[in-house]
């Protein structure tokens, strides 16, 4: 069998230990789905939608900017309502069955931001949920809070110039999250069934302003045969072991001109033994992107460096993968295929141009291409046999900045004002 087959074979074998269940569940526990990819390579989603044109939609109480997951037919969603935050619950039927409240929103000063821009994630045995006011909480299924802590209470106010993005990840014991800005950044874990701090520790760089301002997610992973945690910020991409946080592993070198105002926001995605790292400002014409090989231990700068592009890139939306392939949406909506290996090409394309810009994530659902933009257009798109083809332009009449998450042939996105579920014709 081919080495690239059995590192996939494992990858799916890890994450569906992780995650509780079957590879191919239609659960999606966290805001990338249940193998961190963005995508689902089988089933039949609905091309054409719109605001007028849905199964059901839910008014939400308040403006967020977060993922919603799936488990069990049930979705959860934070959001603000009336001044504090919110995690909510619904069938799928759009009926909301709870609402969990927490202490005061922290309301977000981008205007694509809010105070609930991190997304929910399950172990299927509960919820955890991290705000900007710094709440970071644990609720039970039934909307019972299991335990709650504030960070910033605890470990001081962030320093991002912009909102905080990073969502909690979970390992088999943790809860884990991260914060990367200007002053004391750290990686900490906390007990899963008691809120108790495992472990934190410090993650410092010495580089130019903003650079050190991070609002990537980290990536639970194996590496060494040991569950991992992978950080992307501060010009460096470090495994921290999931058990202590020490780090194991480290690579450095993304930055060497020393340019200024380089945040990390784009999540690090990985196929096989490479981790592709989308940096520098594409937004302004300045795109990098990576190809790092995630071997070896100790400090790899020197040698992990696979391959280097400096006319591709994307700043904000997170890369998805598909049948082996790196799929990215840039900001402008130009999209581009990516052999993980070499960093090559694959195939090029493009949604039509306009002033705004793309902001959400994209999702892969069969061998469709979900992108929206953040004045509300959803597009969608054939990538079957390596082809680019746009089949739809979807108005959905409110801004959309979280990811859509497919839902059993059908499509959840979050809309400004509302939670829209979309079916097939």
């Amino acid at each position: 069998m081919p080495r690239n087959v059995l590192i996939a074979a494992a990858w799916m074998l890890f994450y569906s230990v992780q995650c509780g269940i079957a590879a191919d569940s239609s659960d999606w526990r966290s805001w990338r789905g249940p193998l961190g990819s963005g995508s689902v390579e089988q089933g039949n989603f609905p091309v054409k939608f719109g605001a007028e044109k849905y199964l059901w939609r839910a008014d939400l109480p308040g403006r967020g900017c977060s993922t919603p997951i799936l488990l069990h037919d049930t979705i959860y969603l934070t959001s603000p309502a009336d001044g504090k935050d919110a995690l909510l619950s619904f069938g799928v039927d759009g009926k909301e069955k709870w609402r969990t409240v927490f202490d005061s929103e922290n309301p977000g000063k981008h205007r694509n931001g809010s105070g609930s821009n991190a997304s929910p994630i399950t172990d299927g045995e509960a919820v955890f949920v991290f705000f900007k006011s710094g709440a970071l909480a644990a609720v039970e299924l039934d909307g019972k809070i299991r335990w709650k802590t504030n960070l910033v209470e605890r470990f001081g106010p962030d320093t991002l110039f912009w909102d905080h993005g990073t969502s909690p990840v979970l390992t088999e014991k943790y809860v884990v999250m991260a914060r990367m800005h200007q002053g004391e950044s750290w990686l900490a874990a906390f007990d899963k069934r008691t809120g108790e701090i495992a472990w934190k520790i410090a993650r410092n760089y010495t580089v130019p302003t903003e650079c050190d301002h991070g609002y990537s997610t980290p990536v639970v992973m194996q590496h060494q045969g040991k569950e991992s945690i992978l950080i992307w910020g501060a010009e460096h991409l470090t495994i921290h072991n999931a058990s202590d946080g020490q780090m194991t592993w480290s690579c450095g070198n993304f930055n060497p001109d020393g340019n200024k105002l380089w945040p990390a926001i784009a999540t690090p995605v990985i196929v096989g033994d490479m981790a592709v790292i989308a940096y520098g400002r594409n937004d302004r014409g300045i795109p990098r992107l990576y190809g790092i090989r995630l071997t070896g231990t100790g400090d790899v700068t020197a040698t992990n460096h696979i391959w280097k592009r400096d006319d591709l890139g994307t700043f904000v939306p997170t890369p998805a993968v598909y049948k082996g392939r790196v799929i990215l949406v840039r900001d402008r909506g130009e999209v581009a295929s990516i052999d993980p290996a070499t960093g090559k090409t694959v195939w090029e394309g493009a949604f039509p141009k306009h002033r705004t810009n793309f902001y959400s994530s994209p999702l892969i659902a069969g061998d469709k291409l979900f992108a929206p933009r953040e004045d509300g257009a959803v597009f969608v798109a054939s990538i079957a046999g390596d082809k680019f083809e746009v089949l739809a332009e979807n108005d959905m009449g409110e801004s959309v900045i979280g990811s859509p998450i497919p839902v059993a042939g059908r499509l959840l996105i979050r809309g400004e004002k509302h939670l829209f579920c979309i079916a097939a014709e």
